[in-house]
């Protein structure tokens, strides 16, 4: 038996050495493995850098239409700060008539630009001088660095911006160690003081008040792991942690720590890394920051959510003060520094910062524009930096009238608040370019696209494309030509029978062609595009920028045919583009995180639409808005302003547009109900009532197209549409294709002279 137990006791002590042994090659095994994923991860491409999307940059130059005060404002909306005498870039100081400016150096795509302090002088609500303060010589144009509108990020919603550890304000990393880590530079990944420590605290509060996560641990539990609250989970932390300072200096833990880190949540967008921190909270690069910014970016550390300064104000300042006093006990900041600093308000940026992710809606039509060249992983991972044709005034204006105008019109007439909805697009007439687009009236938040995606009946801003169909028939229509205006039925395919009215239910009688499309007329429009044929007006509607032309019917003539505003934005830009086609852009340069062009986005400019006939009609819209259904429009703009437009109203008050355009803006709008039911609104008091004051805000300048060769303008008398001279009273001036105009003359005409019988005969 004695034999028999030794030898038992023997097998049972090879079996617990074989076990340690077996446990232990698995442990050093499975370290192997984490080690391996340690040094692949953190050494290879360390995160999923997100596109970075700008605004185009503000060009100042002398003779530009910008006064001071708008000057100052664009400053604000860049995060500059308002000194009393320059105090490094991003700072300007305000004088009587001038302001002086160190603007921010910027890699743009044609170039690095360093950092300047120049001068700019205002004379009568335009930029008057430009002069560097260095040289005191004068400059032709002066570029701000361009506002961050937007990231591309990936599906998870991580977002930053990365930032060294040698150009970042020596007071973070220093303070960062201090308030979270104290002895980061001595412990090799964990600090079994802090451990103890907490351990202690947690158990006398008898629940968790206190970590002693070292900020290794920090860095390893954001990028490796989950946030479970498993043993295993704690194992696998203090194991990398370990590795990782293995492998890594405590300049490489501490660089990828304040890239890393979680400071705030915007939506479905995670913020991370005090890059990116001081942009959202604060409007401006961390090197700009100042030591009360830093200390509540810190103090963010401890809980992002619980100390959100947006939603706790009072909660962050103690906290941030508290941070602040801890700084001046270690000797970080002077007492003066501290008093200084102490008594600074919060001074978060309202809403999410400045212009990062407050362009929603832009920025989607921005990552439809990109999808089609680069793969989804490309943009949210690569760090692309996308430059946009966004204007941030023409935003901000767009934004504001669609605001203030929707409740407006809900109030006047009898709705109630939330009722209506609405979108916006403001175009260049020049090349195409967006500037600015709203897609509902919650602008700030991403969802439904209605600038992109309601596709709306056009209602009447089809028919401009009707009557230009038939200006291009020189010798049948021109704009003084008769067209019935009277009841009309056309037995469609399915035997019912469609009889469309005018809008005031009346019949009109022949009417001049211009006065037909000014007024809105529906029959002498069905009259018309039968007459010159439906198949020519839909190929007329492709050319002028729809993807493919619609189905030739019948109700097609009254606007039976679904767009987005931005579709109906794109057919506008045309006509006001004297019929030159340019495909609607919002993008302008992609640059590689190192600054190099990967794709140029050149104007692609073609004609698709005849010159004068384009004339002809832009003459016809003018009139809409002087004596048509817009004339409303000038009781906001001023009279010698000359716009061109048209109103759009669909069946049963559904919907209501206008799109407008001057020499230099094309702006859409669209009024309407999210459920398909009536608004109760004309294309004139609804739609029109944004449009007009948008128009006036953004100073659209008077259209004045360059007269075509083949037009001649002839004095007409507006009574009989025959040719006029000074004799007759309230003549006009129209043109006309050179040889169409009429030949006879109006009985009012040549009274002065004593060869009228001959001339009229």
């Amino acid at each position: 038996m004695t034999t028999l137990a030794s030898k038992f006791r023997g097998y049972a002590w090879i079996a617990a050495v074989a076990g340690v042994s077996l446990a232990l090659l698995a442990f050093f095994a499975y370290v192997l493995v984490l080690d391996r994923e340690v040094r692949l991860r953190f050494a290879g491409a360390r995160w999923a850098l997100p596109a970075q999307v700008y605004a185009a940059p503000l060009e100042i130059y002398p003779g530009l239409a910008l006064g001071q005060k708008a000057f100052q404002g664009e400053l604000g909306r860049l995060g500059y700060r308002p000194a009393r005498k320059l105090a490094g870039p991003g700072s300007f100081a305000v004088g009587r008539d001038r302001v002086q400016v160190h603007t921010r150096p910027f890699s743009f795509w044609d170039g690095s630009q360093p950092a300047a302090r120049v001068e700019v002088i205002f004379a009568s609500s335009q930029v008057s001088e430009i002069s560097d303060l260095a040289g005191g010589q004068g400059r032709t144009l002066l570029r701000l660095d361009p506002l961050l509108i937007g990231s591309l990020y990936p599906t998870q919603g991580e977002d930053r911006v990365l930032v060294k550890l040698g150009e970042v304000p020596a007071l973070l990393p220093a303070g960062l160690i201090y308030i979270e880590d104290r002895h980061f530079l001595n412990h090799s990944g964990l600090d079994p003081k802090a451990i103890l420590r907490a351990l202690w605290a947690n158990l006398r509060a008898g629940r968790t008040v206190q970590g002693g996560s070292t900020i290794t641990q920090q860095l390893v539990r954001n990028f490796f792991l989950t946030l479970e609250r498993k043993w295993t989970r704690k194992i696998n932390e203090a194991l990398m942690a370990l590795l990782l300072e293995l492998h890594y200096s405590k300049e490489d833990i501490l660089e990828a720590y304040l890239n890393e880190v979680h400071l705030g949540q915007d939506g479905g967008r995670a913020i991370h890394g005090f890059g990116l921190g001081s942009q959202f909270y604060f409007n401006k690069p961390l090197s700009e920051l100042q030591p009360q910014e830093i200390a509540l970016l810190i103090a963010l550390v401890k809980g992002p959510s619980f100390y959100n300064p947006r939603k706790h104000p009072e909660r962050a300042r103690e906290r941030r003060d508290l941070v602040l006093s801890l700084l001046t006990e270690a000797g970080m900041l002077k007492s003066d520094e501290y008093e200084t600093a102490i008594r600074k308000n919060l001074g978060v940026a309202s809403d999410t910062g400045g212009g990062a992710a407050q362009y929603p809606a832009f920025v989607d039509l921005v990552k439809r524009q990109l999808k089609g060249q680069y793969p989804e992983t490309e943009l949210t991972h690569e760090g692309l930096r996308v430059f946009t044709t966004l204007d941030p005034r023409a935003q901000e204006a767009l934004e504001k009238r669609v605001l203030d105008g929707l409740p407006r019109l809900e109030k006047s007439h009898g709705m109630s608040p939330g009722t209506l909805n609405g979108a916006g697009v403001v175009t260049r007439v020049e090349g195409g370019e967006v500037l600015a687009l709203v897609g509902g009236r919650e602008v700030r938040y991403p969802g439904f696209n209605r600038a992109l995606d309601a596709r709306r009946p056009m209602g009447s801003l089809i028919k401009p494309f009707v009557y230009l169909a038939a200006l291009m028939q020189p010798d049948r229509y021109g704009l003084f030509s008769t067209v019935p205006d009277e009841p009309i039925e056309i037995k469609m395919d399915s035997g019912a029978v469609w009889a469309p009215q005018n809008y005031d239910q009346q019949a009109h009688g022949p009417v001049p062609l211009y006065l037909a499309l000014a007024k809105s007329y529906n029959l002498a429009t069905v009259h018309l595009g039968l007459d010159i044929g439906i198949s020519n007006v839909c190929e007329i509607i492709r050319a002028a920028g729809l993807f493919e032309a619609p189905p030739p019917r019948p109700s097609l003539l009254l606007g039976a045919v679904d767009m987005a505003p931005l579709e109906v934005a794109q057919l506008y830009n045309t006509l006001a583009a004297s019929g030159y086609q340019a495909p609607l852009l919002s993008i302008r340069e992609v640059l590689t995180r190192e600054g190099q062009p990967l794709t140029r986005y050149p104007l692609r400019i073609q004609r698709t639409l005849p010159e004068a006939p384009v004339y002809l009609l832009n003459w016809a819209l003018e009139q809409t808005l002087r004596i048509g259904t817009g004339a409303s429009a000038y009781s906001y703009v001023a009279p010698e302003v000359r716009l061109a437009g048209k109103t759009g109203t669909t069946d049963d008050l559904r919907d209501s547009w206008f799109v407008g355009y001057g020499d230099d803006r094309v702006v859409t709008i669209w009024i309407g109900r999210d459920d398909n039911q009536p608004a109760g609104l004309t294309g004139a008091s609804g739609a029109l009532q944004i449009w007009a004051p948008l128009v006036r805000n953004l100073e659209v300048k008077s259209f004045n197209p360059v007269v075509p060769p083949e037009i001649e303008p002839v004095l007409i008398n507006p009574e009989d549409g025959l040719r006029a001279d000074r004799a007759c009273a309230g003549a006009v001036e129209v043109p006309y294709m050179t040889g169409h105009a009429p030949e006879s003359y109006s009985p009012c005409a040549g009274w002065h002279s004593p060869f009228r019988w001959f001339r009229r005969h």
